[in-house]
């Protein structure tokens, strides 16, 4: 064999051995790809609930009165804490849920020396949305939330309270559907002081299924029932591209809520008016990541 012979057939080779390098690393990979989407699934658990040190002095905003103690519990994901938490869950559908975030804060002043375990606080803190299959949780923006006004009470997807403006002078009735960017309902209730508000600022909403409306009390005040018209489920996982898909459409369900105020049996025969603009901005519902919690000191 000459040495032109041994140069073809080393080029030869050479060629066969690229053509087959893709091969065997697909071979080598898929198994791979198939165990890490096994994988994907994520054990997700509220742990055992305990109580923490708790006072309004230190949470003047969340506080719901002389209160010396926080039942909190954690968000377990794969064994490990992502979060804590405080109050029930609210089950979304049957791969999510939201639960309201706890917040243990550092109380410490610049320089200050502090005890063996530091100087902490507790607070309660905005709502989280969770996905069992994924494991995240997302941080939801309800428009015109404010803890000292606003008691969320869920219905499906959707999150009815009362709301404060960006001034601060002024209540709204509303109410938010997860993963869109305007309420479903945004209605001027009444102007606001916060030095001579009472407390609590509104009762609870009260929601009714069949038709589709919710009601909303101002403390010492009248109740107000809007009826709630072609409100479509808009639900999705934390940044899945459904999410991120019905977060930026505009939706217009704000101009499809009636009120309905002391006559309920008009719900079904009042035509629907625009919702009002208010001094205001909609805000936004699209989720945020958080950052995990430490655990708490006693």
């Amino acid at each position: 064999m000459n040495r032109v012979t041994v140069s073809r057939c080393w080029r030869q080779f050479g060629m066969q051995r690229n053509l087959l390098l893709p091969v065997l690393l697909g071979a080598i990979l898929l198994p791979c790809r198939s165990a890490h989407g096994e994988r994907g699934h994520h054990a997700v658990t509220l742990g055992a609930p305990r109580s923490v040190p708790y006072s309004p002095q230190a949470d003047p905003a969340g506080s719901n009165g002389d209160e010396n103690k926080l039942v909190v519990r954690p968000l377990v994901v794969d064994g490990h804490i992502a979060e804590w938490t405080t109050g029930p869950i609210h089950e979304v559908t049957d791969r999510s849920f939201v639960v309201r975030l706890a917040v243990r804060l550092n109380n410490a002043l610049p320089g200050e020396k502090s005890g063996k375990n530091g100087d902490w606080i507790w607070q309660r803190g905005p709502w989280l949305l969770v996905d069992r299959v994924t494991g995240h949780a997302a941080t939801l923006k309800l428009p015109d939330y404010d803890p000292v006004v606003s008691d969320v009470v869920w219905f499906r997807d959707d999150a009815a309270y009362c709301g404060l403006s960006a001034s601060g002078k002024s209540l709204y009735a509303m109410v938010a559907q997860i993963a869109t960017r305007k309420p479903l309902l945004h209605k001027k209730l009444q102007a606001y002081d916060a030095g001579h508000a009472l407390s609590p600022v509104c009762n609870e909403a009260v929601w009714q299924r069949d038709p589709l409306s919710v009601t909303f009390q101002l403390a010492g005040g009248t109740a107000h029932t809007y009826a709630l018209f072609g409100v479509a489920t808009a639900s999705a996982a934390p940044n899945s591209p459904a999410a991120t898909n019905a977060s930026h459409a505009d939706t217009g369900y704000s101009s499809r809520a009636n009120s309905v105020q002391g006559n309920p049996a008009a719900i079904n025969s009042t035509r629907a008016q625009p919702a009002a603009s208010g001094d205001s901005g909609a805000g936004t519902s699209e989720p945020t990541s958080t950052a995990p919690s430490s655990s708490p000191q006693h």
